[in-house]
């Protein structure tokens, strides 16, 4: 799966992610008043204006960009209901010819975190079926709990060719309370527990049997665009791993914050954008432009996030 995606971003010539991360605060309101006079003002009237919402976005953009990042629990905090639109959110995209990298965040332990990594990277077994539930091609994982909470995953890539992004320094402003605390390696040395993490990425990240074509192994990591001295010295520690740099955006990151991540070939990262390009017309430039057209304005958002890496990198 992490040669897919490479070869989706050379393809596209934009190492692009898009965060399908619907609020209704997003939806314009003829999208949200069609699906509750379709079903009143129930979660399956909400659940249904996130997946029109999101289908005319993908419809927008999916010629454009290699892959999309659904976050569950914008989906989940609707039930049911809910989970229905992210699942036909995942198949939808995938059908479009998008690597949909499901933005779960899941980490645990023992079965429970074998349940997860079955739920989003692999099947279940079903009498004598083999059945895939959410069906993602990447998830990200929290390390947290260490390697018996990550291993179930990486056992799920093995099996079924897909691949994960591990938290190592995220990009909102409070992860330094934990993750920028010094910490004393296991070569006695000192170093921030986010290089720490990233020494255990990078070692998983080492298995030869996870490793593509192109030099890098389906064991991925997360790292914020908001941090980008970080990103530079977290990139020499994971030369094998591809970062999904969230933070661009709304959150602050640019395009001249993005170059500490990618490697000489101009590889090894995919920056995700998700408000910036599904809510672009609600802010300037698009706002005037635009008006309620939001899929033509997701459209343009992603052309000049385009444009601002490439001259960046």
């Amino acid at each position: 799966m992490i040669d897919r995606l490479i070869e989706a971003i050379q393809k596209t010539h934009a190492p692009i992610c898009v965060g399908l991360d619907p609020q209704m605060s997003f939806i314009p309101e003829e999208v949200k008043e069609k699906a509750f006079r379709q079903y009143g003002h129930t979660m399956e009237g909400a659940a249904e204006a996130i997946w029109q919402f999101n289908k005319a976005i993908v419809d927008a953009v999916y010629d454009l960009i290699p892959s999309v990042k659904p976050q569950i629990a914008m989906y989940e905090q609707y039930g049911i209901e809910g989970l229905k639109a992210f699942d036909k959110t995942v198949r939808y995209c995938q059908q479009k010819g998008l690597i949909v990298i499901g933005d779960v965040k899941r980490g645990d332990i023992g079965s429970t975190s074998a349940a997860y990594a079955a739920a989003h990277l692999g099947t279940v077994t079903i009498g004598e079926q083999e059945r895939a539930a959410f069906g993602e091609d990447f998830c990200t994982v929290n390390p947290y709990l260490g390697s018996d909470g990550v291993q179930p995953f990486i056992k799920e890539c093995a099996a079924h060719g897909k691949g994960i992004f591990v938290l190592v320094k995220t990009s909102n402003p409070s992860s330094g309370e934990f993750q920028d605390r010094m910490v004393v390696g296991d070569d006695g040395q000192t170093c921030p527990l986010y290089e720490l993490v990233g020494k255990k990425v990078d070692e998983w990240a080492s298995d030869p049997t996870l490793t593509g074509k192109h030099g890098y192994s389906a064991v991925g990591a997360v790292v914020g665009a908001t941090y980008p001295e970080m990103g530079a010295a977290l990139r020499r520690i994971m030369p094998k791993s591809y970062i999904l740099v969230p933070g661009y955006g709304a959150q602050g990151g640019t395009g001249k914050d993005l170059a500490p991540f990618f490697d000489k070939d101009g590889l090894g990262a995919i920056v995700n954008s998700s408000r910036g390009i599904i809510a672009a017309y609600k802010k300037a430039p698009y706002a005037e432009r635009f008006q309620a057209a939001y899929a033509d304005a997701a459209r343009q958002a992603v052309l000049d996030m385009k444009k601002d890496i490439e001259e960046s990198i």
